[in-house]
């Protein structure tokens, strides 16, 4: 059985069609099944997107998109910026894209990528995930070590994960890996973390 994170899921189409508002931006998405969360928005990323900061006129990324719900909300809210969408679900992508153009968020790009495997390269100021946990911790913690590879300094990686699914695990895991880490909002068992990039003064200091 192929899962949401296969390149090419073999369920048979079952195109949906739901409505959200957030942050008071109301949205229309098309959804499908062989995606993640195929019916409608999953609490973690509702979490997510209520909790997350973008400031003005960042590069942001939507790592694991899905049918697109996290990246087109940031895309809105900070339309002085840019959001990449990646996912290695081919059909979330063709989802995501669909749904970009449907809901005017004009100032984003949808590609391919395995992880952080296609975006070498490129940096960001925001990584936003809603990580694969069935695809395994090795995945998920490849996640968060690409962020902090990709992150520019002072930028953020905002993780949503239940707590029985790995939130112990993943709090710990962010703490090796960057300069702070903050719980941002903890509801129905779903915890939020913002990770830190070491901010540029920080770097002076130690090196200087």
């Amino acid at each position: 059985m192929k899962h949401y994170f296969s390149p090419n899921p073999s369920a048979l189409h079952d195109l949906r069609t739901t409505e959200l508002t957030v942050r008071g931006v109301s949205m229309s998405f098309v959804t499908d099944s062989g995606v993640f969360s195929k019916g409608s928005l999953d609490y973690g990323s509702r979490l997510l997107m209520e909790n997350m900061q973008i400031p003005p006129q960042s590069a942001v990324l939507d790592l694991g998109c899905g049918w697109g719900a996290i990246g087109i909300l940031a895309a809105l809210i900070n339309p002085s910026g840019h959001v990449t969408m990646v996912d290695v679900n081919e059909r979330a992508l063709v989802l995501a894209a669909r749904n970009a153009q449907e809901n005017q968020a004009n100032n984003v790009t949808v590609l391919a990528s395995d992880g952080f495997a296609g975006l070498l390269g490129f940096t960001y100021d925001v990584v936003l995930t809603n990580p694969p946990i069935r695809a395994g911790k090795e995945v998920v913690f490849s996640f968060y070590e690409g962020a902090k590879a990709a992150l520019r300094p002072g930028g953020k990686l905002w993780v949503v994960i239940r707590k029985k699914q790995g939130a112990d695990s993943t709090e710990k895991k962010l703490s090796e890996l960057f300069y702070r880490v903050e719980l941002m909002a903890r509801s129905k068992g779903y915890h939020v973390y913002a990770a830190e990039h070491q901010p540029p003064f920080e770097a002076k200091k130690q090196t200087g």
